[in-house]
């Protein structure tokens, strides 16, 4: 049996109460997110549930697409964010690896892809 082990977040940042502050669905703290860094991100809601998870080469253009994208698989949930975790990995495989792992094991509410659980 394969052990993975999920990294520890590198940034953690919150919605704050008062979204004016912010252009980016009231995350003031966006700026912490690295720029040209590739990981892995996760959206949770106020109950701790895990609403998604992605991976990308550049963080934080890739997490700002989500909240500005009309595409995007969240874009009827975008409110429902209120924390996001970032896990600063390079490695494209082990960021593959993590993403599939991270959505069946917590079962992420809206991934559609990569979903081995029914």
């Amino acid at each position: 049996m394969i052990q993975i082990t999920i990294p520890t977040p590198d940034v953690t940042i919150y919605k704050q109460k008062a979204p004016e502050l912010s252009h980016i669905y009231g995350f003031t703290d966006f700026i912490l997110i690295p720029r040209d860094k590739a990981g892995i991100f996760m959206f949770y809601n106020d109950k701790d549930e895990l609403l998604f998870v992605g991976k990308a080469r550049k963080l934080r253009p890739r997490i700002k697409k989500h909240f500005e994208d009309t595409v995007s698989v969240i874009k009827e949930k975008r409110e429902e964010v209120i924390r996001i975790e970032v896990c600063l990995v390079e490695d494209p495989v082990h960021r593959e690896i993590y993403e599939t792992y991270i959505i069946n094991e917590y079962k992420a509410k809206y991934n559609v892809d990569k979903v081995l659980y029914k």
